[in-house]
């Protein structure tokens, strides 16, 4: 047997090196590369460095350069970090080529080949908008095709974290176990609903799903064996008709784009959900009526919904677990049939709720306003008494009397009201921005409506406040809007 006695002046030299690489390590890749020219252990290091972030500012590029002068040098400066990197091991390997034209994807190809092996963690890639070649005299959309047989040479197993923007992906049964990936991003990624259930059936890890416009997917299903995911997103996929979740585990839903048929399994876990739907109305409509067979114990709810038509019902089904309610009702101008006050169907049904958000945006108010309406006419819903709402918010708050309607109902119902704010303007003032001036759509119409709901909020609503409530009443901006107050005001008079 030989033993081989590692001295002192053996060991001082191995510590050095670990600790140079680990700073060369945590260096940015510009200071990394002008270390190199300093040291060779740093030199060294440079070929085995683990983590490759490739954008215009890592290498410090000229962004006002022109698309074509961009495409070259980045792509040139990539390419030669790349062709004197070992490949040993790379553990992330971000390239962000989306202010590149008419890439030449062999580079990717060899880009890719390179770094993806056995340890690989993270892998983010972004891409150029498509762009589109002739062949044969014929118009062809060129967009890069991801080779998934990277991920079956061992690369599957250890890789953490896979996002894909303006590429195809087209896995297919022979890909392999991805058993370490737990987030999976993709974003205008051309996959379909069969091609994501494959990779999703060998991902067991999986812990965060986004999807954000993915145009080939019509029909979104995710097994059952995802029993880790709690975090999934999908946004603005058009073609989307289906969304049907087994993942019994899922806490956190976000949606957003045409609402089609959506199935969660009942998930008794998920606890955050927001829908926004702006090329569809009716959805708080919706909302009342059957989320409570999708997420029967949601706690935070955010809806957003583009010109409301249908006023929200009243049913006796209950939202015993939600504390954040947050419904944004956006739109040029809202039907003059819409009635706020049904919005006490989701308040009234909601016992456990503390925080009640209302935001609306309209242009121009199209109801009725209650000036001029002697205040007995003001209608009465049997009273539903609130113990637990502490917070209340309406932004774009306006004189229709509907909305002073709601607002005096949750005024008088509510017991536990720590603070109600109304804010009359529809855009965030100078003060909030930080910029010099208020937002430019605050134009006079808006003013006018302000002026006019100001004065609905002395007339009706001040009188109801209690006095352990805090009121915060927001106007539009005194400096920037001294001139349009004055003549608002001399509008209302």
């Amino acid at each position: 047997m030989i033993t081989i006695m590692l001295t002192e002046e053996y060991l001082v030299p191995i510590f050095q090196r670990d600790i140079l690489r680990h700073i060369h390590a945590k260096m940015t890749l510009r200071d990394a590369a002008r270390a190199t020219c300093a040291s060779h252990a740093f030199r060294h290091n440079w070929i085995c460095r683990p983590n490759l972030t490739f954008s215009l500012g890592t290498l410090g590029l000229n962004r006002n350069a022109s698309r074509d002068v961009i495409t070259r040098d980045l792509i040139s400066k990539i390419d030669l970090i790349m062709q004197n990197h070992s490949g040993i091991g790379v553990k992330t390997l971000d390239i962000d080529l989306y202010s590149c034209d008419n890439i030449d994807f062999a580079y990717l190809d060899s880009w890719l080949r390179i770094a993806v092996t056995p340890g690989i963690e993270e892998l983010i890639l972004t891409l150029p908008l498509p762009s589109i070649v002739f062949e044969n005299a014929l118009p062809i959309i060129s967009v890069y095709n991801f080779p998934c047989s990277l991920l079956s040479n061992g690369s599957g197993n250890s890789i953490q974290y896979l996002n894909l923007c303006y590429c195809t992906l087209r896995p297919t049964a022979g890909l392999g176990c991805l058993r370490s990936l737990t987030r999976l991003h993709m974003s205008c990624t051309r996959i379909t609903g069969d091609e994501l259930w494959c990779l999703l059936s060998n991902s067991p890890a999986l812990v965060c799903l986004k999807l954000l416009h993915c145009e080939e997917i019509i029909s979104l299903k995710i097994p059952s064996l995802l029993q880790r995911l709690r975090f999934l997103e999908v946004a603005y996929c058009d073609r989307l008709q289906v969304v049907e979740s087994n993942a019994p585990n899922l806490t956190t839903f976000y949606f957003a784009g045409f609402l089609g048929q959506i199935s969660l399994g009942g998930s008794l876990q998920l606890k955050t959900l927001r829908m926004i739907c702006f090329r569809q109305t009716n959805i708080v409509c919706y909302a009342r009526q059957n989320l409570l067979s999708i997420a029967p114990n949601v706690e935070t709810l955010t809806i957003s919904s583009l010109n409301e038509m249908v006023n929200t019902p009243m049913l006796s089904s209950k939202f015993l677990h939600l504390k954040l309610l947050q419904i944004s009702l956006v739109g040029m101008a809202f039907s003059r049939a819409y009635d706020y006050l049904s919005l006490v169907s989701f308040v009234d049904a909601s016992p456990c709720l503390e925080n009640f958000v209302l935001a609306i945006s309209q242009h121009r108010m199209g109801h009725a306003s209650i000036l001029g309406e002697p205040s007995h006419d003001l209608r009465q819903i049997p009273q539903q008494r609130h113990a637990k709402l502490k917070s209340v918010t309406i932004t774009g708050f306006c004189s229709a009397k509907s909305l002073v309607e709601l607002t005096c109902h949750i005024l008088e119902n509510t017991t536990s009201l720590d603070c109600l704010t109304l804010d009359t303007t529809c855009h965030p003032s100078c003060a909030v921005t930080k910029f010099d001036k208020c937002h430019p759509l605050m134009d006079g119409d808006s003013l006018v409506e302000a002026q006019k709901a100001l004065l609905a909020i002395r007339r009706y609503v001040l009188g109801k406040v209690p006095s352990m409530v805090k009121l915060n009443i927001l106007e539009p901006c005194s400096r920037c809007h001294a001139v349009e107050s004055l003549v608002s005001t001399a509008k209302l008079s």
